[in-house]
């Protein structure tokens, strides 16, 4: 019986771990500390596979599981700080290629942690405005204010109207 477990998990990781480290990469812009936040995620799916197997839509629970870690992660108070090495060169890190071009990037890392988060739920995972708030425990009206201004932020950095603000 454990064995059909750990395959079934097995199956599922190796088919959705690259979407869910996408997102957790677009969420902090760093694969280092995406790999950890998806790591935790998967942890925590694991312990909970014998019950969530059976769900309807286990992605969607992976999904959850990731903007939950990063959540957890985020409020870390040891995340705050920063070391001072002034005589150390960080080691060469080969992030994920985005594919899009660096200015979309770095306008998507300068939108506030929430408005990132809708953005990426809505439009990168292709969710609904109910999804997403149910994903994020909010509101749908907090859903679409957010993704409204963070598109005409992303807009204003990228200067571009070709955008799309829908999905609602």
């Amino acid at each position: 019986m454990t064995r059909n477990i750990d395959d079934s998990f097995v199956e599922f990781v190796a088919a959705h771990r690259a979407r869910l480290f996408r997102t957790a990469y677009l969420l902090v812009g760093d694969a280092h500390r995406a790999e950890d936040i998806v790591q935790t995620a998967l942890t925590k799916l694991y312990v909970a596979w014998s019950r969530v197997a059976s769900v309807d839509n286990v992605e969607a629970y992976a999904r959850r599981a990731v903007i939950n870690a990063h959540l957890s992660e985020h409020r870390r108070p040891w995340r705050r700080e920063r070391l001072v090495l002034d005589d150390i060169e960080p080691p060469a890190v080969h992030d994920p290629d985005p594919g899009e071009g660096d200015a979309l990037w770095t306008a998507l890392r300068g939108l506030p942690i929430g408005q990132r988060r809708i953005v990426l739920l809505r439009h990168y995972w292709g969710l609904s405005v109910a999804e997403t708030a149910a994903d994020l425990g909010i509101g749908e009206g907090t859903v679409k204010r957010q993704t409204w201004t963070a598109l005409n932020s992303l807009r204003s950095v990228l200067g571009t109207t070709e955008l799309n603000g829908g999905h609602r």
